[in-house]
Protein backbone atom coordinates (compact mmCIF):
# COMPACT_ATOMS: atom_id res chain seq x y z
CA UNK A 1 0.00 0.00 0.00
CA UNK A 2 1.14 3.74 -0.49
CA UNK A 3 0.71 6.95 0.32
CA UNK A 4 -2.86 8.02 1.17
CA UNK A 5 -4.58 5.34 1.19
CA UNK A 6 -2.64 2.99 3.59
CA UNK A 7 -3.16 6.40 5.65
CA UNK A 8 -6.71 6.01 5.66
CA UNK A 9 -7.13 1.91 6.09
CA UNK A 10 -4.50 2.52 9.15
CA UNK A 11 -6.76 5.40 10.68
CA UNK A 12 -9.49 3.04 9.81
CA UNK A 13 -8.48 0.34 11.40
CA UNK A 14 -7.29 2.61 14.73
CA UNK A 15 -11.17 3.56 14.84
CA UNK A 16 -12.45 0.59 14.71
CA UNK A 17 -10.30 -0.50 17.41
CA UNK A 18 -11.09 2.81 19.43
CA UNK A 19 -14.93 1.76 18.90
CA UNK A 20 -14.80 -2.23 19.75
CA UNK A 21 -12.50 -1.33 23.39
CA UNK A 22 -9.54 -2.54 21.79
CA UNK A 23 -7.22 -4.43 19.47
CA UNK A 24 -4.57 -5.45 21.07
CA UNK A 25 -3.88 -8.96 23.47
CA UNK A 26 -5.79 -7.15 26.25
CA UNK A 27 -9.16 -6.70 24.39
CA UNK A 28 -8.46 -10.52 23.61
CA UNK A 29 -7.75 -11.88 27.01
CA UNK A 30 -10.76 -10.09 28.26
CA UNK A 31 -13.24 -11.36 25.68
CA UNK A 32 -11.64 -15.07 26.79
CA UNK A 33 -11.77 -14.01 30.66
CA UNK A 34 -15.55 -13.27 29.97
CA UNK A 35 -15.74 -16.70 28.17
CA UNK A 36 -14.39 -18.35 30.92
CA UNK A 37 -16.49 -17.34 33.86
CA UNK A 38 -19.57 -17.74 31.74
CA UNK A 39 -18.25 -21.24 31.61
CA UNK A 40 -17.56 -21.34 35.49
CA UNK A 41 -21.58 -20.19 36.29
CA UNK A 42 -23.01 -22.81 33.78
CA UNK A 43 -20.97 -25.48 35.48
CA UNK A 44 -20.24 -24.47 38.86
CA UNK A 45 -23.56 -21.92 39.43
CA UNK A 46 -21.56 -19.39 40.66
CA UNK A 47 -20.52 -16.06 39.40
CA UNK A 48 -16.62 -14.79 40.78
CA UNK A 49 -17.22 -11.37 42.01
CA UNK A 50 -13.73 -10.49 42.62
CA UNK A 51 -9.99 -11.38 43.85
CA UNK A 52 -9.16 -8.76 46.32
CA UNK A 53 -6.08 -7.74 48.38
CA UNK A 54 -7.23 -7.33 52.18
CA UNK A 55 -5.52 -6.84 55.61
CA UNK A 56 -2.37 -4.51 54.26
CA UNK A 57 -2.02 -7.21 51.33
CA UNK A 58 -1.82 -10.17 54.21
CA UNK A 59 -4.51 -11.57 52.56
CA UNK A 60 -6.27 -12.22 49.72
CA UNK A 61 -10.15 -12.35 49.67
CA UNK A 62 -11.84 -14.68 46.70
CA UNK A 63 -15.99 -13.45 46.40
CA UNK A 64 -18.39 -15.22 44.91
CA UNK A 65 -22.16 -15.62 44.63
CA UNK A 66 -24.40 -18.02 44.20
CA UNK A 67 -26.93 -19.01 40.75
CA UNK A 68 -27.65 -22.12 41.56
CA UNK A 69 -27.47 -24.18 44.93
CA UNK A 70 -26.41 -27.19 43.70
CA UNK A 71 -24.29 -26.62 41.34
CA UNK A 72 -22.62 -24.48 43.91
CA UNK A 73 -22.45 -26.90 46.92
CA UNK A 74 -19.11 -27.93 46.35
CA UNK A 75 -17.63 -24.92 46.73
CA UNK A 76 -18.82 -25.17 50.58
CA UNK A 77 -17.77 -28.28 51.51
CA UNK A 78 -15.55 -28.26 54.47
CA UNK A 79 -13.99 -31.92 53.25
CA UNK A 80 -12.72 -29.63 50.13
CA UNK A 81 -9.57 -27.56 50.92
CA UNK A 82 -9.37 -24.49 48.79
CA UNK A 83 -5.85 -23.16 47.62
CA UNK A 84 -5.06 -19.62 45.69
CA UNK A 85 -2.53 -20.48 42.93
CA UNK A 86 0.19 -17.71 41.68
CA UNK A 87 0.22 -17.80 38.01
CA UNK A 88 3.24 -16.25 37.43
CA UNK A 89 5.29 -18.91 40.16
CA UNK A 90 3.05 -21.61 40.63
CA UNK A 91 3.02 -20.99 44.54
CA UNK A 92 -0.14 -22.12 46.40
CA UNK A 93 -1.71 -20.26 49.17
CA UNK A 94 -4.18 -22.06 51.79
CA UNK A 95 -6.73 -20.48 54.09
CA UNK A 96 -5.62 -19.80 57.23
CA UNK A 97 -7.17 -21.49 60.31
CA UNK A 98 -7.05 -19.99 63.72
CA UNK A 99 -7.51 -21.43 66.45
CA UNK A 100 -10.48 -19.50 68.06
CA UNK A 101 -12.18 -18.63 64.90
CA UNK A 102 -11.60 -21.63 62.54
CA UNK A 103 -11.13 -21.63 58.35
CA UNK A 104 -11.21 -18.13 57.49
CA UNK A 105 -13.99 -19.54 54.81
CA UNK A 106 -17.71 -19.80 54.63
CA UNK A 107 -19.11 -23.66 54.79
CA UNK A 108 -22.26 -25.36 54.62
CA UNK A 109 -22.38 -29.12 56.55
CA UNK A 110 -26.01 -29.91 55.77
CA UNK A 111 -27.44 -27.42 53.78
CA UNK A 112 -26.85 -25.80 50.29
CA UNK A 113 -25.62 -22.33 49.82
CA UNK A 114 -28.05 -19.57 49.41
CA UNK A 115 -29.11 -18.53 45.41
CA UNK A 116 -28.39 -14.65 45.35
CA UNK A 117 -25.86 -14.60 47.90
CA UNK A 118 -22.38 -13.65 48.05
CA UNK A 119 -20.29 -15.94 50.01
CA UNK A 120 -15.80 -15.28 50.55
CA UNK A 121 -12.82 -17.23 51.12
CA UNK A 122 -9.23 -15.57 52.76
CA UNK A 123 -6.39 -17.13 51.35
CA UNK A 124 -2.75 -15.91 53.47
CA UNK A 125 -0.50 -13.83 51.63
CA UNK A 126 2.61 -14.24 53.33
CA UNK A 127 5.37 -11.52 52.86
CA UNK A 128 3.03 -10.30 50.67
CA UNK A 129 4.03 -12.44 47.72
CA UNK A 130 0.92 -11.77 45.51
CA UNK A 131 0.14 -8.04 44.16
CA UNK A 132 -2.48 -6.22 42.72
CA UNK A 133 -2.84 -6.29 38.92
CA UNK A 134 -1.43 -10.29 38.82
CA UNK A 135 -3.46 -13.46 37.74
CA UNK A 136 -4.15 -15.95 40.14
CA UNK A 137 -6.05 -19.19 40.31
CA UNK A 138 -8.56 -20.60 42.25
CA UNK A 139 -9.14 -24.23 43.16
CA UNK A 140 -11.46 -26.13 45.35
CA UNK A 141 -11.65 -29.90 44.45
CA UNK A 142 -12.98 -30.28 40.58
CA UNK A 143 -13.48 -26.16 40.24
CA UNK A 144 -11.07 -24.09 39.00
CA UNK A 145 -11.29 -20.78 38.23
CA UNK A 146 -8.08 -19.38 36.02
CA UNK A 147 -7.04 -15.93 34.92
CA UNK A 148 -8.72 -13.82 37.98
CA UNK A 149 -6.51 -10.70 38.04
CA UNK A 150 -5.99 -9.44 41.51
CA UNK A 151 -7.56 -6.32 42.44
Amino acid sequence: MSGRRGNYLLAAFALACLLVGGCGPKAVKDNGHKAAKALIEERWGVVVEGLRLVAAGYMVDFRYRVMDPEKAALLQDPRERPYLIDEATGRAFAVPRPAKVGELRQTAYNSLPGKGKTYSIFFANPGRAVKKGERASVVIGGFTAEGLIIE
